[in-house]
């Protein structure tokens, strides 16, 4: 079941369905399929698409189908298909029993292209790869028809059962549809249908050693499979022509509408399969799952929510034309959902250590701190507070800008839940002059209350105990291009990696409650950022936190293009 919705959005294919309902043109039936190809991890664009035919399909009383369109063994793995199946359901959609995949219907698809070339419509083609896009032409000049393409259906079946059973090497021969090579879309110009290639398939290992090519074989499952609506991205529509006259020659009962809509664009980031492979074998990130990667097992381990990607994905919704969407509104409605479900916690990213002179050695106290400040329900948290204590080194400056709020000479601050301090005095390293350690007094009277002689303090600072707060590994993730559009740029798209994508801060400290999280738990770092422990690399009573996004939007503000 898909996750329930308010189905009041519209857009031209809902139109485009309504008025097939309308017509009867499909008795009345909305099936649709998400049909991804296992050569690689679903990306945000993926999800674009999942969310698409899987709301339509609830939204209309329909169906929708998972398929796996492994029409090609080269780079096709179980791997793959692992992780999309876990993917989709990550994302909140089920497809029930209806799991398919290209490679079930092989032998369906061989015996439809038998029936074209008993009709005329498909010949067994021996040119070369390289002589066939010659051959083909350019969009100003019609193509050639090849030497081959008027042999017999008679020579043509004979070698088309030869090249199934093994007789001939890679290359030596494809299948191709006869239709028209003047045509003004290439697309319909003779394409190729089925090609040699002894490569082991991850499903049917050597049994086949002919493959059909996508256009072929992707219409014909959608047919098999009953599919009303083949909903596809935009890179598909000169294809459309090609997806309805395979359908029309073989004259088959279920002949689906294809709709093409604008794939997702996503700035900062790069959304081919082609440049994310790259990304992951040249050792550029870390693997598919890498936090920093537009990939849904990315983002996931980075701490994005389901949620929040559908959020993200409806408020987009579709359009005509291809754009780029800002990464800050996918953030935006990351921050959104964290926002809501998020308990509170505190942890000093790079500590400086601070002694509260006044404070009796040895006392202890424990803090209670809400677990959500607008959410009551969401309960508290006791937190150690000490005489010795952590905080940020940013949150300390011997000569304070303006408009700065936080603790330094002559200053007051408060300790967030906690009491006022008052700056007293600094030490030093000896040698280099870096600060080692910043000594403060405090107000008893002010737990967690203002001061009673109704002086005003106005900078909160977050804290945790030195002796009672647990080590932990943070990394602070950015965005993975230094640049809105790297496959815009004149040079290779990898020169404009961002070299401070990934910041790796091995001295954190966090609030001793934290060595119980779990892998994946997501918590918000007052006044720091949205932060999830590792899926991999954390360990009970070792936290690794990823930086899921900050507070605010911190990019816009560097780049100047924040909205006011």
């Amino acid at each position: 079941m898909a996750p329930a919705q308010s189905f009041t959005q519209t857009d031209f294919i809902r139109e485009i369905i309504d008025e097939h309902l309308k017509t009867n043109r499909f008795q009345g039936r909305v099936a649709t399929r998400f049909p991804p190809e296992p050569n690689g991890y679903l990306h945000i664009g993926h999800a674009k698409s999942v969310c698409l035919n899987f709301g339509i399909a609830a939204q209309y009383g329909g169906t929708c189908n998972l398929r796996m369109d492994d029409t090609d063994p080269s780079g096709e793995t179980q791997e793959y298909v692992d992780s999309i199946i876990h993917d989709v359901k990550w994302l909140g959609f089920d497809w029930g029993d209806r799991l398919y995949y290209a490679s079930d219907y092989y032998e369906q698809l061989y015996q439809y292209a038998l029936k074209l070339i008993e009709k005329g419509k498909a010949y067994v083609c021996s040119l070369s790869a390289d002589d066939i896009r010659e051959y083909r032409g350019t969009l100003t000049e019609p193509g050639k028809e090849s030497p081959y393409r008027n042999r017999s259906v008679e020579e043509n079946l004979d070698l088309f059962k030869r090249m199934r059973a093994g007789e001939f090497e890679d290359g030596a021969h494809v299948l191709r549809a006869k239709i028209d090579m003047a045509s003004p879309n290439i697309t319909m110009r003779d394409p190729v249908l089925y090609r040699i290639k002894r490569t082991h398939h991850y499903r049917t290992g050597t049994k086949w050693c002919i493959y059909p090519m996508y256009d072929f074989a992707h219409c014909l499952s959608d047919s098999l499979e009953r599919i009303t609506h083949s909903i596809c991205t935009l890179e598909f529509e000169n294809n459309r022509p090609l997806y309805d006259w395979i359908l029309d020659q073989l004259n088959l009962e279920s002949h689906p509408q294809q709709i093409e809509f604008a794939r997702l664009n996503l700035s900062y980031t790069v959304l081919s399969k082609r440049r994310l492979i790259e990304l992951v074998q040249n050792g550029y990130v870390t693997g598919w799952d890498d936090p920093r990667m537009p990939t849904l097992a990315g983002m996931r381990r980075r701490g994005y929510t389901p949620e929040a990607i559908r959020n993200f994905c409806e408020r987009i919704g579709v359009a005509k034309n291809d754009s780029l969407v800002d990464m800050g509104l996918l953030e935006y409605f990351v921050r959104e959902d964290l926002n809501q479900r998020a308990q509170r916690a505190m942890g000093v990213l790079r500590p400086l250590r601070l002694v509260i002179d006044n404070y009796p050695e040895g006392k202890v106290e424990e803090v209670e701190c809400p677990n959500h400040p607008q959410n009551p329900d969401m309960g508290s948290r006791k937190v150690p507070f000490s005489r010795v204590l952590y905080i940020e080194q940013n949150d300390f400056h011997e000569n304070p800008p303006p408009k700065y709020n936080r603790l330094g000479p002559g200053r007051e601050v408060r300790l967030r839940y906690a009491y006022i301090i008052k700056f007293a005095g600094v030490v030093k390293d000896e040698e280099t002059g870096q600060i080692k350690e910043v000594h403060c007094t405090y107000d008893p009277e002010t737990r967690n209350g203002p001061p009673s002689d109704g002086r005003k303090v106005e900078g909160v600072i977050h804290w945790v105990s030195a002796e009672h707060s647990i080590p932990a590994e943070v990394r602070l993730y950015d965005r993975l291009f230094q640049v809105a559009d790297p496959m815009d740029q004149k040079d290779d798209f990898t020169n404009y990696l961002n070299p401070k994508s990934l910041e790796t801060l091995t001295n954190g400290r966090v609030e001793p409650a934290l060595a119980t999280v779990k892998p994946g738990d997501y918590f918000q770092f007052e006044r720091l950022g949205y932060f999830c422990n590792d899926l991999k690399d954390s360990a009970p009573g070792n936290p690794v936190f990823n930086r899921i996004v900050t507070l605010r939007d911190s990019w816009a503000k560097r780049s100047g293009q924040e909205k006011k």
